[in-house]
């Protein structure tokens, strides 16, 4: 049998060799599928054997414990920032000041990643600290959030004794468009550039969060090293790309300065084809030396200079806004104004994102406009000219009923979206559907997305209890329909009517309540017509359920449509009552559990209602006051906790024999 402290090793090695041959050369040796057979083998041998997790285990990237704040940190030297040029007559008046100093000057052109400053410090080839530029003297601890950052290895490939380093943190525009369509569909306030979503994204107190979120970085300038003795900038980011960190690879060598300024011109044409956001292109003087002897102002060193791409904005009218409801009941205004060549591109509409920013811009249907692509990629009003109107301009304003269904619009507090509350709006019956008959909804068994997108787009059903109604003639015509697979899903269909309350007012997909809440509520609340009645104060009564939920509920139960749908389920036979039940054997009274990881034998729903029945509670989140963690296949963070607060972890079968006493 292998030694898992000599395993734990070998994987590691590995995970680091494959790690460096993706994020820092791009060419990847094994398939994801087995890169995450690796990665969770290491996983499984550190949690059965935590003395042996280190620091810089592959495994650590995660994100650990949320941070109460951030900590100071003071850089060894100041981290300055740099003189700006936008000329090339800019450029040859910094060349004439450093060639008064300088014999022979030669410079190094990278490119300047729009994104967030970082210093980072290894001892003996391990990250031991990463912090902000914050004013150059002083930045914040963001060393747990760094860790997240994949292509940023946490451990070097030669262990040097002593290295700082800084670089740029960025989000690459995939996932910046990613981000801020699910900020869309959650209602809250998007980033307005991949520079922003980056450095919100690295100053989260929680670095699951940042985990989450796909940031990189590239790092371009060594500030102390200690064990390797360097002489100049091409010399530094060959050196750093062999320790295995993530250099830019666009980086070239100018003879002169006029070699730089064609190269920033090359750049001003291709920055739209990068996967990340760039700003302008910085010039250093390659020798090390010779920086030296040019040294550096209070702000900013003498020997580098940053040339600044303009500004890619055109002026045009905005001729009209259309009120579109997304998938998710999100009313969301739409600017369509006169057509512009921007990045590469003719663009005639953008997104505005929320009334709140259209009424915070003062942006009217009439105005003169200032357009850019956030990003390079996505079209956006920057500001209206105000000093054009005409006084003819109109106001935008949210409507009051949705503009699909006639539905009553309605804002929760806290969140800047309106929103269609009708789960039967047309604009959103599709999602609605996908969710009714999730697993962790209704369970309807066969029917997926693939099937509910045909059956809409076909007029098949028009509402969620239209389903109820399904008979095999609706179907037989359907891709992949045949007559067995009809009378499975018929069969589903009115199975799924049996199901407990909780899981239709799951279904009903309340904005703020998921199956854990519905659970809570009907625990309480055992009749859905109660909901109609019920008022925000007595919710709020009902442990575990706030304001905002509250409100949630009472709106949605205030839509007519919504009491329409209900009353047909009824119809149709629908459970609409909790029944409460539980056994004689309340042999587990009193005890709280969490559950975390795959089981074998039922799922997590099953698991929690027969804890219930027997007298326990399920919780979903680990505290001192836990009794038991049930860990299954690959448990997440929740057993992580559970070992920090010394919680007793029991395995599935030690479970199963407890419900059996």
């Amino acid at each position: 049998m292998v030694d898992p402290a000599t395993r734990i090793i070998e994987l590691r090695d590995v995970i680091r060799k494959h790690d460096y041959q993706y994020y820092i050369l791009d060419t990847p040796l094994i398939s994801d599928s087995e890169y995450d057979v690796l990665m969770q083998e290491l996983i499984t041998l550190e949690k059965e054997n935590p003395h042996l997790i280190t620091t810089d285990s592959p495994s650590q990237r995660v994100g650990g414990q949320a941070l109460g704040k951030f900590h100071t940190v003071v850089h060894r030297s100041p981290l300055l920032s740099l003189d700006n040029a936008f000329s090339l007559e800019d450029l040859r008046e910094f060349d004439r000041r450093v060639s008064k100093l300088v014999k022979n000057v030669s410079y190094m052109a990278e490119l300047k990643i729009d994104g967030v400053s970082i210093a980072l410090t290894y001892e003996n080839g391990v990250l031991v600290n990463a912090a902000t530029r914050g004013d150059g003297v002083v930045g914040e601890d963001v060393t747990a959030n760094i860790k997240t950052v994949k292509n940023i290895p946490l451990k070097l490939r030669d262990p040097l004794p002593r290295l700082e380093i800084r670089g740029e943190i960025y989000m690459p525009r995939q996932e910046f468009l990613r981000l801020n369509q699910e900020k869309e569909e959650t209602g809250a306030r998007v980033f307005a550039n991949p520079r922003n979503a980056a450095a919100g994204s690295l100053r989260q107190l929680d670095p699951a969060v940042t985990a989450r979120r796909a940031l990189a970085g590239f790092i371009y300038d060594i500030l102390y090293i200690e064990g390797a003795a360097i002489t100049n900038q091409q010399e530094a980011l060959q050196y750093l790309r062999q320790l295995g960190l993530p250099v830019n690879p666009e980086a070239r060598f100018c003879c002169d300065i006029e070699n730089a300024y064609d190269y920033s011109q090359e750049y001003v044409q291709l920055r739209h084809e990068l996967a990340y956001d760039i700003d302008g292109v910085v010039i250093k003087l390659n020798s090390f030396a010779e920086r030296g002897e040019l040294g550096q102002t209070a702000r900013s060193p003498r020997w580098a200079i940053a040339y600044k791409f303009p500004a890619e904005e055109k002026e045009t009218r905005l001729l009209d806004v259309e009120i579109n409801v997304g998938r998710t009941g999100i009313i969301a205004p739409t600017a369509i104004f006169e057509s512009v060549f921007l990045a590469g591109t003719t663009v005639s509409r953008a997104s505005m994102h929320n009334f709140d920013l259209v009424k915070e811009k003062d942006i009217r249907i009439g105005d003169i406009i200032v357009v850019h692509k956030a990003g390079d990629i996505i079209p956006e009003i920057i500001k209206p000219r105000d000093d054009k109107r005409t006084g003819n301009e109109v106001e935008i304003l949210p409507p009051e009923q949705c503009p699909t269904c006639s539905s009553q619009v309605v804002r929760l507090a806290g969140e800047v979206a309106y929103r269609c509350e009708n789960i039967n709006c047309p604009a959103r019956l599709k999602e609605s559907l996908i969710f009714f008959a999730s697993r962790s909804a209704m369970d309807i068994d066969g029917l997926g997305p693939a099937l509910i997108e045909q059956m809409v787009e076909k007029n098949i059903v028009h509402k969620v209890d239209d389903l109820y109604a399904l008979k095999e003639e609706d179907l037989i015509h359907l891709e992949r329909m045949g007559p067995k697979s009809c009378a499975n899903l018929i069969n589903a269909i009115e199975t799924s009517k049996s199901r407990p309350l909780y899981r239709l007012i799951t279904a009903l997909g309340i904005r703020n309540v998921g199956a854990k809440s519905a659970r809570l509520l009907t625990e309480h609340i055992h009749n859905i017509d109660d909901f109609r009645t019920i008022t925000r104060e007595e919710l709020v009564t009902i442990p575990e359920i706030g304001l905002i939920m509250a409100e949630s509920i009472v709106k949605f139960f205030a839509e007519p449509r919504n009491i329409e749908t209900i009353e047909n389920l009824k119809l149709a036979g629908v459970n609409t009552t909790e029944r409460v039940v539980q056994s004689d054997n309340q042999i587990l009274a009193g005890k709280a559990f969490v559950l975390t990881g795959t089981l074998d034998s039922m799922t997590r729903d099953e698991t929690g209602e027969k804890i219930q029945l027997l007298g326990g509670k399920v919780s979903s989140s680990v505290s001192k006051k836990t009794d038991y963690v049930v860990a299954g296949a690959n448990p997440g963070s929740k057993y992580d906790k559970a070992l920090q607060l010394g919680v007793k972890i029991i395995t599935e079968e030690e479970l199963l024999a407890m419900l059996k006493q």
